[in-house]
Formats: C-alpha cells, structure tokens, sequence
C-alpha cells in the first residue's frame, strides 16, 4: 500500500520539508546517502517540529503524533516502494537531479508526482531523461521550510496540470499558501520578483544613495512589513490604477534595467567579500551576528504566521456569520 511520503535529502530544507509533512498526519520517510546524514536529518525535523509545537503553531498532540511518524532510510529503491509522493531536495545539480528523477520515474508507478525542491532549475530539464514527465513538478519551499508558509508549484513543459492542482491542494493541507506557477521560467515567481529587489537594492547602494543598512532597513521596515496581508497588486487596486500608473511612469525610467549583475556586486566577490562565510560583505560581519539576525528573522516570521491565521480566522467567522 502506496501511504508514504518520501523525502529524498535530509538536508536543511529536506528536514523541514519532512517535519511539514509529518504535521500534517503523513507517514513521512527521510532519504539520504548515509546513516548519520539522514539520522541528522531527523534530529533536525524533530526540532522544527518541536519549535512550531512550542511557538503555538501545531499542538502538542500534531506534534507528538508527527515525531511518530517520520521514518529514515538509505535505500531510496526501497523507500520508493511505499510512496505515494516523492519530493527530491538533494544537491542543487542539474545532472544529480536528472539521474535521480530517472531513476524514480523507472520505478513509481505513473500516477506518484515526482516533486523537486529546486530553487533555481528548470522542471522540464530535470525532468528530461524521464518517460513519463507529465508527472514531474517543482514544489520550491522557501527557507526555513517548517516556517515560511510559502510554496512555488512549478510546472514544467510536460506537467500535466491536473496532477500540479492535485500537488498544489496536498501542500494546502501541510499549512502551506502554495501557488502555481504555470510556466517553467528561470527565477520561478517570487525568485523574479526578490531578484527585482536585489538588482535595484545593489543599484542604490553602488549609486551612493543610500547605505546597504538603510536599503534594508526601507524595505524591512516598509513594504515589507505590510506584504503578509497586502501584496503590491492588492496595494495598485487600493490606491487607483490610475494613480499607479502615473507613478510607474515617473519611476520606472530611472530604475536600474541590467540584464546582469552589477559591477559592485562582482567587484565585491572579486575582492573575496562573500558575506558571512568571509566575514564582510555589504555589512562588517565582525561587529554583528548572523546568529542573533537569523534568530530575530525566524521569530518575526512565526509571529507574522500567527497574526495572518488570526486574520483569517476572524474573517472567515465573519462571513460564517
């Protein structure tokens, strides 16, 4: 009997993945190459599922059941034996993730989705070595995956879109907000748009217009702070389109449009100012702590969790009313 989800790579985003999945009853299967990574990954599973237990998130008793459910395995052939869904969160390698997706649509029967965690390949070309690629789909959690509510189903050029809503509803009920993404571009949805962001942050720090500190402390302390619950299109339908436009019209022309990366930013790698790993980057990290940052990052996050499940419950009674 086909009853189990596999999660091949018990990485960091393996790892939250599995401790979604078990939350949400599924007898859950962590696959790695090793015994002690993929019993590291269940340590790390554990605790994210511990954490949303002790942040309010799941109850104690989601929690206690979901510890009961996650298994570990070496043997992906076996694991794949008993699945009914697979998602494939190994190394970010095109040719490991098409030998491995080769593998698996060899051995599934036809109607288990082949899901990828990727975050920046296309699903058409993981795909490509696969007989049957209608069943294949990005499914990209955004890090940390047991607490970021967002999903990117991704279809790729063969995916049939029947099984991408069947995916996409799945995730709904792992306490996900997934989306479909209807077509296999570089970047999926958000990616474009965050790297829209980036492009335009590097542009006014490399202008002088504004310190990395002070970019980050605009959008963090600004339309960030509002996205959980009013998205940019949500925001032109609330002021006017008209108002919108008039204001894109103005802007627009003097928005940075490189089809690349920025001198800066290249110059900074050239330099080997690669961030946290070397100690400088945009910021001087051997007077702050990326630690207390990611630390202040999660909190934030699981309080904005709560507050949107707050909203929704209140407007839900509302119309129940």
């Amino acid at each position: 009997m086909r009853e189990h989800v596999v999660i091949i790579g018990s990485g960091m985003m393996g790892s939250g993945i599995g401790a979604m999945s078990a939350l949400a009853g599924n007898k859950t299967i962590l696959v790695d190459v090793e015994e002690s990574r993929v019993l590291a990954g269940k340590e790390r599973a554990v605790s994210c599922i511990r954490l949303r237990q002790e942040q309010g998130l799941n109850t104690a008793e989601e929690a206690r059941r979901a510890e009961t459910l996650l298994e570990t395995s070496t043997d992906t052939e076996q694991a794949a034996g008993s699945a009914r869904m697979v998602i494939e969160a190994i190394v970010e390698n095109l040719q490991a993730k098409q030998q491995l997706f080769e593998k698996l649509d060899r051995i599934l029967p036809t109607d288990v989705p082949i899901c990828s965690n990727t975050s920046g390949l296309r699903i058409t070309d993981i795909s490509s070595l696969c007989q049957h690629p209608e069943r294949t789909v990005t499914t990209h959690f955004w890090l940390p995956a047991h607490l970021v509510p967002l999903v990117e189903v991704v279809m790729g050029d063969k995916t049939d879109e029947q099984l991408a809503v069947k995916v996409r509803d799945e995730l709904k009920a792992w306490k996900k907000s997934p989306v479909l993404v209807r077509r296999d571009l570089p970047g999926q949805l958000a990616n474009r748009v965050f790297q829209a962001i980036i492009r335009e942050s590097i542009a006014i720090v490399a202008s002088g217009l504004a310190t990395a500190e002070d970019v980050d402390t605009a959008i963090s302390c600004g339309m960030a702070m509002r996205f959980p619950e009013w998205g940019p299109l949500k925001h032109l339908d609330a002021i006017g389109l008209d108002l919108g436009l008039s204001v894109q019209e103005t802007v627009l022309p003097d928005i940075n449009r490189d089809g690349c990366a920025n001198d800066y930013l290249k110059k900074l790698v050239e330099d080997g100012n690669l961030g946290v790993k070397t100690g400088k980057g945009f910021y001087d990290w051997s007077k702050r702590s990326i630690e207390t940052d990611m630390a202040k990052r999660d909190q934030f996050i699981i309080e904005a969790v709560k507050a949107t499940s707050r909203l929704d419950q209140t407007e839900a009674g509302g119309e129940n009313r």
